[in-house]
């Protein structure tokens, strides 16, 4: 019998919506790209998994850190009629978790650390991409991994994170070695397992929304880790002023840990008079949507942009909702404002760029509020349904269990 470890696991019954048909990328009963009408009466089981052993293209990792992401907390969390909140590629049962860091273990043939050149070794430091891309589809020859139509991703659909080792190609890998300059060999690991839900909020901003240039002034909505790791990196970008739209006061207190330079509370203060006082009339040139509630939020961004001086504005929006979003058409042409979605971190240079950040000073450290153990996983994903107090949540060394 194959060696056992201990794994946090998540299972649901396939029992689709009426108006669900299976899609081309679908398979019954498995898997779908359409998690929130399919899959009913999640569960959350801590259970034995047999140990993986790498093969060609492979690495093992033991695993250090692992956070606990929104889309963990959406996924075991069912609606009134039992259906999963997450919106998105599902397949059930699988091991949850998929921001990672850890220590290579075990080193399959033709793997390579695109750092130094040369095949990874047992003891390397890692990250790792969730996205597991396949790299001949068109999207990806196109250069859009994040789009791949054969995706897999760690932690959704193929086994993650929580638990003790974890297997995955080695082309999703990148060194830790850059952090190890500046942080104890503890934080690397945390800042690693950050090194994902940074990318996506890097990639939501810089690579899908355009970037900003220095002194161009950004609104953030929501004070959830994307939308605190946005924080960080538009202040690394030279932003003038970065404002938080964050209903929790713990959570606008940890904006301002994070760089943002002001706070607003939505439900107590007018949003679009704050923000265009904030700037003095300009508003702002990049918006990130990062609370999942468009048909809350969207109304007051498009009143800022009309109101703002600011043409061109971007609104990103990164957060998962099946809702459909009010847009004025007559907004976004009269003041030459875009909308553009984001998915993913995957491609672009984004990981590397975001170590690199990490490693010249841009401190997401503030973020990760409680460390947890594997037994304790299941209880922290249910709690933040409701819980607005702890932002990053993560497991620390789930080997340990």
């Amino acid at each position: 019998m194959a060696e056992q470890m201990t794994a946090v696991r998540l299972h649901a019954d396939w029992n689709p919506k009426p108006e669900f048909k299976l899609g081309s990328k679908d398979i019954d009963k498995r898997q779908t790209y359409l998690g929130s009408l399919v899959w009913r009466n999640p569960e959350l089981k801590i259970e034995k998994v047999a140990v993986p052993e790498a093969g060609p293209g492979e690495v093992v990792i033991e695993l250090r850190q692992v956070g606990i992401c929104g889309s963990d907390v959406h996924m075991a969390q069912p609606d009134d009629d039992g259906y999963i909140w997450y919106p998105g590629l599902t397949g059930f049962p699988c091991t949850l978790g998929h921001e990672l860091s850890g220590v290579i273990v075990d080193v399959g043939s033709g793997t390579f650390n695109k750092a130094t050149r040369k095949p990874y070794q047992v003891g390397d430091p890692v990250c790792v991409e969730e996205m597991v891309w396949c790299g001949v589809c068109q999207p990806c020859a196109d250069g859009w991994p994040n789009h791949c139509e054969q995706l897999d991703e760690i932690g959704f659909n193929i086994d993650g994170g929580f638990t003790k080792y974890i297997k995955v190609p080695g082309k999703l890998c990148w060194s830790l070695d850059p952090l190890r300059e500046q942080h104890s060999e503890e934080d690397v690991f945390r800042l690693g397992s950050m090194v994902e839900p940074t990318s996506v909020a890097y990639n939501a901003l810089i690579e899908r929304g355009g970037g900003i240039r220095a002194g161009d002034n950004a609104v953030v909505l929501g004070g959830g880790p994307i939308g605190m790791a946005g924080i960080a990196v538009l202040k690394k970008s030279g932003a003038a002023k970065v404002i938080l739209s964050e209903p929790a006061a713990g959570r606008r207190e940890l904006g301002k840990r994070m760089g943002a330079d002001a706070t607003i509370d939505p439900t107590q203060e007018d949003f679009t008079q704050r923000i265009l006082e904030l700037t003095r009339g300009q508003g702002a040139k990049i918006y990130l949507e990062a609370t999942g509630l468009p048909t809350v939020v969207f109304p007051s961004i498009e009143q800022t942009i009309w109101e703002g001086s600011t043409l061109n504005s971007t609104v990103v929006i990164v957060a998962r909702a099946e809702a459909k979003i009010p847009v004025t058409g007559e907004v976004f042409q009269v003041r030459r404002a875009h909308i553009v979605g984001a998915q993913g971190h995957s491609g672009h240079g984004t990981f590397p760029r975001v170590i690199e950040c990490m490693a010249s000073g841009m401190n997401v450290l503030p973020m990760m509020t409680k460390e947890i153990s594997l037994s304790e996983v299941p209880d922290h994903i249910v709690a933040l349904r409701t819980d607005r107090d702890e932002c990053k949540i993560s497991c620390h060394r789930p080997g340990d269990a």
